[in-house]
């Protein structure tokens, strides 16, 4: 087998085979991003109905092809077909929700200040709006093989936003990646689009190679925080600089209430077990931190969520190094915290038993808490007084949750307010696992949840690959449409007044 070749992997089996794909060479990544400059400027002129219509027919495209793309992401992630359907289903969604962003046109936050006089002497004529940044590349994560990989939320944004895109595939989905990479371009190619609007390379190397192409103007990176420091600190060695958005993952605090507890407590339990080994626990907003309150009702709810730990099936893992690693921090945890793992087969391939750890409140060390990437959960014993002190100290998250009571409940209201400065989202009596696709969703947060304050998450995250233009006193010829003055095809604000578009 050449060292070139790329392999993939059965997680269900453990059995790694060789594909046809080869690791893309330097040559073969700087000619990716040269056409993606050049499919940049093209899309520029091609227009917004254009992209959008462009993003639709890419939907369709995956949708069309749906049940080649689950049977083939199965077979590298052991996610199963209903949760890979599902998956998909999200990812086309995205697809078309941005598409719908582009034609309606807000997102460009189009400006118009008329040429006039002011207290502070005469004002030229002033027109602004967001344009593309420029090529970005998009590294997919390894665990959604589509919603966040090569069709996922970051190359749609990307595209929605005028970006031709440069997709870094995982190397625990390649043939997954190779697939819906080529369903796109076929589906690009199909529409006209630009040569290079989309493209597809492989391997490590070639990932550092990218993000310090000169014609890369952003880079979007979904994963942990040790391939995201081997990029930034590729990407410091460029003479320009450009804007690293890593979602990077990170612990997410969950809160149960001592009214909660009594109310409810082994309902919550069987939730936060189900939410805590959804997908074999391999999401970055898995409640992997949960606050449960001392005293008899507490007592009862650590039971009940030992019970449904131990009787939790045994998932595989998306790769040998992931459950590697997993297996390592329970043997962490085992000495200092009372540890229950679950009790069926373990069975063949990249497995996993879902674990849960109870450890006192005083025992507990917020510096040192640590993400640990598969189905466990720490649950930490509190007392009321003392609770938002140990939540100001943790470090920031994607997502924080509280489980209070149906009623009046003074502990909730409080470790929500102290959760608001540490997480991106804050949660009520559910389970953070679902990220909704919308307008109002924040899926980011303080560091080291993520390096930045943007979400990847719904038609906000566009907002990452766009870089305000103002035009003075231009020649009407030479302005976007959005901001002459004979059309209207984008909400806007004309001297200060927003003006909606003509039907």
């Amino acid at each position: 087998m050449s060292s070139e070749t790329i392999t993939t992997a059965n997680p269900s089996t453990g059995v790694v085979t060789a594909t046809a794909l080869q690791k893309s060479t330097d040559e073969e990544v700087a000619a990716a991003c040269a056409q993606a400059a050049q499919a940049t400027a093209e899309l520029a002129a091609l227009g917004r109905p254009f992209r959008s219509a462009l993003l639709r027919r890419m939907a369709a495209a995956l949708d069309a092809e749906a049940s080649e793309i689950v049977a083939i992401a199965d077979q590298e992630t052991a996610l199963g077909s209903g949760r890979l359907e599902g998956e998909l289903t999200r990812t086309t969604y995205q697809l078309r929700l941005l598409a719908d962003v582009v034609d309606e046109g807000g997102y460009l936050e189009a400006t118009v200040d008329h040429a006039a006089g002011t207290p502070m002497g005469p004002r030229p004529d002033l027109r602004r709006m967001l344009v593309p940044l420029g090529p970005v590349a998009v590294f997919g994560a390894s665990n959604f093989p589509l919603a966040f990989s090569v069709p996922g939320g970051d190359t749609a944004s990307a595209l929605a936003a005028g970006c031709a895109v440069v997709v870094k595939a995982h190397s625990s989905h390649p043939l997954t990646s190779a697939l819906c990479g080529r369903i796109l371009r076929e589906a690009a190619d199909a529409h006209g689009a630009p040569a290079g609007t989309l493209s597809l390379i492989h391997g490590t190397e070639a990932g550092r190679t990218l993000v310090t192409d000169p014609r890369i103007t952003a880079v979007a990176f979904t994963g942990g925080h040790t391939g995201a420091a081997a990029l930034k600190a590729a990407i410091a060695t460029r003479p320009v600089p450009i804007p690293f958005y890593g979602e990077l993952g990170g612990v997410n605090p969950l809160v149960i209430t001592p009214r909660a507890a009594d109310e409810r407590g082994t309902e919550i339990a069987h939730g936060l077990v189900d939410s805590f080994t959804l997908g074999g626990g391999q999401f970055c907003t898995k409640p992997g931190l949960v606050f449960v309150p001392e005293g008899h009702t507490g007592d009862e709810l650590v039971s009940a969520v030992r019970s449904r730990t131990a009787a939790s099936p045994i998932p595989a893992l998306l790769n040998k190094g992931i459950a590697g690693s997993y297996h390592d921090s329970l043997g962490r945890l085992a000495p200092t915290t009372q540890l229950t793992l679950a009790q069926a087969e373990s069975g063949e391939g990249f497995r996993a038993p879902p674990a849960v750890a109870v450890l006192d409140s005083e025992q507990f060390d917020p510096s040192q808490v640590d993400e640990v990437f598969g189905p466990v959960a720490l649950l930490v014993r509190y007392h009321p007084e003392t609770l938002n002190s140990v939540i100001e100290q943790l470090p920031g998250a994607l997502v924080g949750t509280v489980h209070g009571a149906t009623g009046d409940d003074p502990v909730r209201d409080s470790a929500a307010s102290v959760l608001a400065a540490r997480c991106g989202r804050v949660l009520f009596d559910g389970y953070p696992t679902g990220v909704a696709v919308t307008w109002a969703q924040q899926h980011g947060g303080p560091w080291p949840a993520t390096d930045n304050q943007h979400t990847s998450v719904g038609p906000a995250g566009l907002r990452r690959f766009l870089r305000p233009l103002s035009w003075q006193n231009s020649p009407a010829h030479l302005l976007p449409p959005e901001l002459r003055e004979d059309t209207r095809t984008a909400p806007r604000r004309v001297d200060g007044l927003l003006q909606l578009p003509r039907p």
